[in-house]
């Protein structure tokens, strides 16, 4: 289960990369249950509003459908009619590009996800790997 300790060791992890690096612009990062409810979450000063529903976005799609959201936009490119009918479904909570990475324990089972957006998405993606990993957890890209 991935608990609020857990879930506010991710996302600090993220913050506090972020803050160390001069080549990133402001993050946001967002982790949710296996469920899809945000159980923490964290927006750098600077960074855009909006930018919490993105980050929520990337980490929804990605539970919601069992792969991380950089899978999510490789299918858009091949099947978009797919995708928009699961964005539809999704109540439009699903973004398809990379930043959203499943979390899976030692078992394997998903036990949540982690969206990050802020910067390029490659440098999201990044982020939010190496924070699922500082916490002993399983990233899912």
């Amino acid at each position: 289960m991935l608990n609020l300790k857990t879930a506010n060791s991710i996302v600090n992890h993220i913050i506090s990369s972020a803050e160390n690096r001069d080549d990133l612009k402001p993050m946001t990062a967002v982790v949710i249950d296996s469920g899809g409810a945000v159980i923490a979450s964290q927006r750098q000063d600077g960074a855009s509003p909006i930018r919490v529903d993105l980050a929520k976005g990337k980490a929804h799609g990605a539970v919601m459908l069992g792969m991380s959201s950089r899978k999510l936009g490789e299918r858009a490119e091949s099947q978009a009619y797919f995708i928009q009918a699961m964005n539809a479904l999704c109540k439009g909570s699903l973004v398809p590009v990379p930043g959203g990475v499943l979390v899976r324990d030692r078992n394997n089972d998903v036990i949540g996800a982690v969206g990050v957006t802020g910067d390029i998405s490659d440098k999201d993606e990044e982020l939010a790997i190496a924070a699922i990993e500082s916490v002993g957890l399983v990233p899912d890209a």
